[in-house]
């Protein structure tokens, strides 16, 4: 008996030495995949570039964060490149007067054919809504207008919802990225850090089931106007 415990008593530090080498593979393992994906994800990011004529969808779509993105998907409804136009993720407390001067364009037009969405919290949330939108007016084609850094994770979330649509990118660029650039530039770098992080969870989400989005589209302040 005191053999047996002997030797349990040995064998003890060599499993534990064992599970700590293992465990460290595995942390070393993630990181290196965790670094490779993010060089990736940096360089798709940095090479997109906001395309100078895209083809005309049926609709639009902006996902708020910033007045370039705004301004952007304004241009794109004036150039008539959508009939509609979803501004998703708008604070509850900013009216439609001050959206329609911030964003400029003809007063008409965005009284006829821009459509707010105030319930969205987040890119999740910008999917669910959109989903409930692009449904309610039967479109089959969308542009989407965020930063390029947001892109990957827009289409990803949008993607899981809005299955029969053709979503076309329309990647906004504030700062140009391109050649390492943002190897040099620490806010930039943050950001892209930040924003591949999120994109990591929400592949992670692709293998939990996706709630399903009601019928139909309630949007405060929406206009009733019927695409023709």
């Amino acid at each position: 008996m005191l053999a047996v415990r002997a030797h349990a008593a040995a064998a003890t530090p060599g499993r534990l030495r064992l599970a700590m080498r293992v465990c460290g593979f595995i942390v070393l393992a993630a990181l290196v995949l965790f670094a490779g994906g993010f060089g990736w994800f940096a360089d798709k990011v940095s090479h997109m570039t906001t395309p100078l004529n895209p083809a005309r969808a049926d609709a639009i779509i902006v996902l708020t964060g910033g007045q370039s993105r705004l301004d952007a998907a304004m241009d794109l409804l004036t150039s008539g490149k959508g009939d509609r136009l979803l501004i998703s993720g708008v604070h509850p407390s900013a009216t439609r007067r001050q959206l329609q001067a911030a964003m400029g364009g003809d007063k008409q037009l965005f009284s006829c054919c821009v459509d707010i969405d105030r319930a969205a919290l987040d890119t999740i949330g910008n999917a669910e809504e959109s989903a409930k939108w692009v449904e309610n007016h039967a479109y089959g084609s969308i542009i989407i207008v965020t930063n390029n850094y947001h892109m990957p994770r827009s289409l990803l979330e949008m993607g899981r919802l809005l299955h029969g649509a053709r979503l076309e990118p329309y990647p906004v660029v504030n700062t140009n990225l391109g050649n390492g650039g943002w190897l040099t530039k620490p806010e930039a770098l943050r950001v892209l850090l930040t924003e591949y992080s999120k994109y990591v969870l929400s592949l992670a989400r692709g293998f939990l089931p996706v709630r399903a989005t009601p019928e139909g589209v309630t949007l405060a302040e929406a206009s009733t106007v019927v695409k023709n």
